[in-house]
């Protein structure tokens, strides 16, 4: 009788068995149907291969991969499962998956992007980069740097080359001096500049170019600097200042006789430094100005939300933002700069009479940004006669304000001020040129084309500790 039972049972756990089989058997087909037209409706609008399609999709991503290969491994230690094929599966999955992970790291983007020869996008320092969308044309970039074939070693960090991450620190520093983030660099090579040439271009148009000299160093004299050394006589790309490319076995040398001695990349990224600051105010846009109210709304959200829209909307603030970056106004102070603005455009729509609101409030900013050696501020102000008379020469309009005076007096006017500022320059001191709040905006315009590098200060922006030192008077005899 117990032979006869356990005979029972065994037949009851076969047929058991059988029949779950039998039933996920029959499932199988239906699995298979089931996914099959989910990536014929999924893949209706991809152009590629099937096989292209599943490849990249499962191999993009590791943690797909490594979720198979953990399920796999649970299977194995099933009684009654062959242990031995899940486990090999699971340990080959989580391989490709560990694989996969680390080529996806070592491959991220680099802030600037290399174009190498034959146009091909390349990340220096990383695997090549090769996604191309043929059938739309490429935005342009917001910067850009062009160098000759001969300069390619200098971006190529495979061959030493250094310039890739001195570009991604002068972006963090302009970062910390202005206030926002420049946007990343395109570098190409362009076989139409000479060898040793360079060009950077904004929104793809050429701005500067410069030429420097493989295996040489330049060495800038001061003016302190002994005489006699040998070199090839040039001019410093960015300031042009007198200079000699000497070779780099003559660096010391050149150190010990006084010269500063720059090597190549610091010549391309200074140059590159000075043109970011004065075009600052090209590179800021709705998206990266978005970008810094996402950051403030996480520091003062109140603010942000009675601003936007209400208050001002985004192309205003954007305005208002590159008016100050015009003129090399640090926008690090968001949150002064955003409640400077709620406070008072509810009154004025005007962008300029904001900017000089804001400019107000930034004043301990602005005047320490310009103070001397001595801690005073070297100014070069207006005869009181010629401020008045130019601030009543402002005539309103529908779009803010403009100043109306004869072309004889502006040319005058801008005449007197360039020699003073040339003056003071010239004893070593880098002036800033005061007069009235009303008039300062004007005053900024009318001298901006031949005097851009020289600040424009209100009166009212001037903290009221710090000490003036009067270097000249503007006076035009005959003004009228």
């Amino acid at each position: 009788m117990l032979q006869q039972g356990l005979s029972i049972v065994q037949a009851a756990q076969n047929y058991t068995i059988l029949t779950v089989g039998e039933g996920l058997v029959a499932q199988v087909p239906a699995l298979l149907m089931s996914t099959a037209s989910g990536l014929i409706v999924t893949r209706a609008a991809s152009e590629s291969n099937l096989g292209a399609d599943i490849a990249r999709q499962v191999l993009m991503n590791p943690k797909t991969i490594g979720t198979a290969a953990g399920l796999l491994a649970v299977l194995g230690l099933i009684p009654g499962l062959p242990h031995t094929a899940f486990l090999f599966l699971a340990a080959l999955l989580g391989g490709l998956a560990y694989q996969i992970r680390n080529t996806t790291e070592s491959d991220l983007p680099l802030a600037e992007t290399v174009t190498g020869p034959g146009g091909a996008d390349l990340a220096l320092g990383g695997a090549a980069k090769a996604s191309e969308l043929l059938d739309t044309p490429a935005p342009v970039d917001l910067m850009e740097l062009q160098v000759g074939y001969g300069l390619i070693g200098l971006v190529d960090a495979d061959r030493g080359g250094e310039l890739l991450e001195r570009i991604k620190a002068i972006r963090k520093q302009i970062a910390q001096d202005l206030g926002f983030m420049a946007p990343p660099i395109h570098i190409r090579d362009n076989l139409q500049l000479r060898p040793n040439a360079y060009t950077i271009l904004i929104k793809g148009v050429e701005v500067v170019r410069g030429e420097v000299m493989m295996g040489h160093v330049l060495a800038i004299d001061p003016g302190t600097a002994e005489k006699g050394l040998e070199g090839i006589a040039t001019k410093e790309p960015c300031f042009g200042l007198p200079a000699l490319w000497v070779p780099d076995s003559k660096r010391e040398q050149a150190q010990l006789m006084g010269y500063t001695v720059v090597d190549l990349a610091s010549v391309i990224t200074t140059h590159l430094t000075e043109l970011i600051r004065g075009h600052a105010h090209e590179l800021l846009g709705r998206q990266e100005t978005q970008a810094l109210l996402d950051r403030m709304a996480k520091v003062a959200p109140k603010v942000v939300e009675e601003l936007i829209p209400q208050a001002i909307t985004l192309g205003g603030l954007v305005r208002v933002l590159c008016n100050l970056l015009r003129e090399r106004v640090p926008i690090r102070d968001m949150r002064t700069i955003l409640e400077t603005v709620a406070d008072y455009a509810p009154a004025t729509k005007d962008v300029d009479a904001l900017t000089e609101y804001v400019r107000q409030a930034l004043s301990r900013t602005i005047t320490h940004q310009h103070l001397g050696a001595d801690d005073a501020l070297s100014v070069i102000s207006l005869d009181p006669m010629l401020d008045r008379q130019l601030a009543e020469a402002i005539q309103p309009h529908a779009q803010g304000a403009y100043l109306s005076v004869a072309p004889g007096l502006a040319q005058r006017v801008q005449g007197a001020i360039k020699q003073a500022a040339e003056r003071a320059i010239s004893r070593g001191v880098q002036p800033v040129l005061l007069c009235s709040p009303p008039l300062r905006p004007h005053l900024r315009r009318l001298i901006e084309r031949g005097l851009s590098t020289l600040p424009v200060l209100s009166l009212n922006e001037v903290e009221g500790q710090v000490r003036l030192q009067s270097l000249e008077i503007v006076r035009i005899a005959d003004a009228n």
